[in-house]
């Protein structure tokens, strides 16, 4: 083209501009048509208290707090130790992070298309052209010829497809940050769990030590009196009966610990040949833990705060599935400078144009469209359904555990005053024995008994410790 002042002035090219103009402007008119439903969290019904739990307290809405270091409530630097490293090296961890970061390059590449796309060019070639051309005026010419220019494309978003599916990409890329917390409040809860089961293995290892320690001391003395002829050989082997028994639980609880080590170290991200925690028997208290009301449940949860997300998500991917029975519109224009003789700079020709302006429309498809709606439709509702199951699930767990948390307090209870009736009756057994009153039978079966009620209370200790631990994590962590 010639230069564009001239022509910019002509008529022509002023009534394109006008035009396009025109179709901008209709274009942002109708840009704030969506096909997307409008959306409504889905209902769920919330009790106003928890059955195992008496009074509420006010919700407010907490989902995006950090849940805290919550595990210190427990004051075991042990712990706390095992839960950085976990934080820091965990692999299921940082597969969650490398989810979440994917998820919002996803977003932010869909809600570049809410831009135009800009684009600059350059090329430079030296070019004859032939005497015997047509409209030659008879003389070959040799010549520079350099361009420099740019095109902008820009797709109107006239019925909300762009839009909506920014905001389906956003809504996932928020779904998938929820996603993270839950991941990593399940692998704390999980180290957690596994440290008390680690601890409760450690008490029973020193139970059945000092049980080793006892029996042996028993069947040395029913050997001494077998060769005094005070007892018979039926008491030597079932004292040595006991004492075997008791050594191979001794082995039993050795590899458990093992293997709870082993898991431990895989949760906190170092190989199992190199990681070891230090035998100990700390007394573990139980913490007090705010259960709150059910909807705080709901606000916090970061499980039921994804899976709203992906409600949302599908919602707007209904618009998206319904703006393909319009048309697409998309806009372009093109510019820049040329020049064949001398520099770019001095002796430009500039030139630019306006188009091209498209629009598409399928008048027929076999129902495409229409599978896609229904399709759409139907990822919503099967969505929604999994949101409200959630909720269900998040209320099953925390009731799970408050009503563990109390039975098993209760059985604590119980379990202790059996286990040192027990042991009372182990330490009469063997008196009467040595004084003659009764045969070994009796002292084996008091022995058993001691033993069995004492390994059942340190069970259903660390059971509690675990049931406080699953209450958190049904909580949605505690802060």
């Amino acid at each position: 083209m010639a230069d564009t002042p001239r022509l910019a002035q002509g008529g022509r090219w002023t009534g394109r501009v006008r035009t396009g103009t025109a179709l901008a402007a209709l274009g942002l008119a109708l840009a704030a048509c969506s096909m997307a439903p409008d959306y409504h969290t889905p209902k769920t019904a919330a009790p106003v208290q928890f059955k195992e739990v008496a009074g509420w307290t006010q919700a407010t809405p907490r989902d995006g707090e950090a849940r805290g270091a919550w595990w210190k409530a427990y004051q075991d630097p042990v712990l706390d130790d095992l839960e950085q490293r976990a934080e820091k090296a965990s692999p299921t961890l940082a597969a969650a992070l490398a989810r979440y970061d994917a998820a919002r390059a996803s977003a932010r590449e869909s809600k570049a298309d809410l831009y135009p796309t800009v684009g600059v060019g350059a090329s430079t070639a030296r070019d004859r052209v032939s005497k015997n051309r047509p409209l030659s005026s008879g003389k070959a010419a040799t010549y520079d010829d350099t361009i420099v220019g740019g095109t902008i494309d820009y797709e109107l978003d006239l019925w909300g497809r762009i839009r909506n599916e920014a905001k389906a990409s956003v809504a996932e890329a928020e779904a998938s940050k929820a996603d993270l917390a839950s991941a990593r409040l399940s692998l704390q809860a999980s180290v957690a769990d596994a440290y008390f089961r680690l601890r409760g293995l450690d008490a029973q290892a020193r139970l059945l030590t000092q049980s080793v320690d006892a029996f042996s001391r028993a069947y040395d003395l029913t050997s001494k009196r077998h060769k005094g002829g005070i007892s018979s050989g039926i008491d030597v082997n079932r004292a040595a009966t006991v004492l075997n028994n008791a050594r191979a639980l001794v082995a039993q609880v050795a590899n458990q610990r093992a293997a709870t080590e082993h898991e431990l170290a895989a949760l906190t991200g170092a190989i199992a040949s190199d990681f070891s925690v230090s035998v100990a028997t700390p007394d573990l208290t139980l913490p007090a833990l705010p259960v709150g009301t059910p909807s705080e449940l709901l606000q916090r949860r970061p499980d039921i705060a994804a899976a709203e997300r992906r409600v949302f998500a599908a919602n707007a991917q209904i618009g998206v599935a319904k703006a393909a029975y319009f048309p697409s519109l998309t806009l372009g224009a093109s510019g820049g400078w040329r020049t064949t003789n001398g520099s770019l700079l001095t002796t430009p020709n500039t030139f630019w144009g306006l188009g091209p302006v498209s629009a598409l429309l399928t008048l027929f498809d076999g129902g495409k469209r229409a599978a896609q709606v229904r399709l759409s439709r139907a990822q919503y509702e099967e969505v929604t359904a999994n949101y409200r199951q959630s909720v269900l699930t998040a209320f099953q767990q925390v009731e799970d555990a408050i009503a563990s948390i109390h039975n098993l307090s209760a059985q604590a209870s119980a379990q202790k005053d059996g286990a040192q009736a027990a042991q009372r009756t182990s330490d009469i057994a063997m008196s009467r024995y040595r004084d003659g009153a009764s045969d070994y039978l009796e002292v084996v079966t008091a022995q058993t008994d001691a033993l069995s009620a004492e390994r059942a209370y340190i069970s259903v200790e660390t059971q509690r410790m675990q049931a406080s631990v699953a209450l958190v994590k049904a909580l949605g962590g505690t802060a």
